[in-house]
């Protein structure tokens, strides 16, 4: 499916499916071809086991336009908790949150996929003590990928879009980019999405449509996540803002909330299509 120049597709995750059969069958459903996959839980398969789900996407043409990595034990009950367990920040989990990234690459490889996308976890500001171990652990990750020709996609909303602007520089590695999360940027409190846009335009590699609501105390508690098209993302100056960098690669559905995940990707399709007109 293609909307304003754009391939739709959708997260994995978002569809809690059962096993790969189950995520093809609700992609199919909703109309769509393409998947941004999580990969954490496929690339500790054995090899028969993995070839068996990984088949079940070849098997349906279903395309994949990007990975997903995650970890167990990151806390998002609370702003305060998940910037305490979040992505390679805690030292007790660098070790092994870096092996199962090593293997989401090697996944990554194996299916030829241009880049990982990752919460890499809150980047303390530049002069705290542990800022510049942060910033070597992602310049370690970064080097990873690139020996398996991969890029390193920062997903936004823990740092404002000047700060990390600011870090993507400091990194100094030309294969880390953006995975724009306009929803994301509302529900940290990160400030407003379509200005971050232009911000951080050639740095965007992948999007996720997400919609959110803002709290009444940004930054410190969560806002909340809706159907897109009914928060205050903006369909429209969304699509717009992303045209006007020059942004044309996919749009993957991402829906983290409710109880009715896959009528919520059809619903988001529709509000890319009339936003699109």
């Amino acid at each position: 499916m293609n909307i304003g120049g754009h391939t739709i597709g959708v997260c994995s995750w978002s569809l809690h499916p059962k096993d790969t059969a189950d995520l093809v069958a609700q992609v199919k459903q909703a109309g769509l071809s393409h998947v941004q996959l999580g990969l954490a839980g496929l690339s500790v398969l054995d090899d028969k086991r993995k070839l068996h789900e990984l088949d079940h996407l070849r098997a349906a043409g279903i395309s994949i336009t990007g990975g997903m990595v995650g970890f167990q034990g990151e806390d998002y009950s609370s702003i305060a908790n998940i910037r305490r367990t979040g992505g390679f920040v805690p030292d007790q989990d660098w070790s092994v949150r870096k092996s199962i990234t090593q293997q989401a690459a090697a996944l990554a490889r194996e299916l030829g996929l241009p880049h990982i996308s990752a919460h890499v976890g809150f980047v303390p500001p530049r002069g705290e003590a542990n800022y510049q171990t942060v910033r070597d652990r992602i310049r370690e990750i970064a080097d990873l990928f690139a020996s398996h020709q991969l890029s390193l996609l920062m997903e936004t909303g823990q740092e404002k879009a000047e700060e990390l602007l600011e870090f993507l520089h400091d990194l100094g590695r030309d294969n880390v980019f953006i995975n724009f999360d306009p929803a994301n940027m509302i529900l940290y409190g990160a400030g407003e999405p379509i200005p971050a846009i232009r911000t951080l335009g050639k740095f965007i590699r992948h999007v996720h449509v997400k919609d959110a609501t803002a709290s009444a105390t940004p930054g410190e508690a969560w806002g909340e996540e809706v159907p897109f098209g009914t928060g205050q993302v903006g369909a429209e100056r969304f699509l717009r803002a992303l045209h006007e960098v020059g942004y044309a690669g996919p749009l993957c559905i991402e829906r983290e909330a409710g109880n009715q995940r896959l009528a919520d990707v059809k619903a988001a399709i529709t509000a890319l299509k009339q936003a699109a007109q």
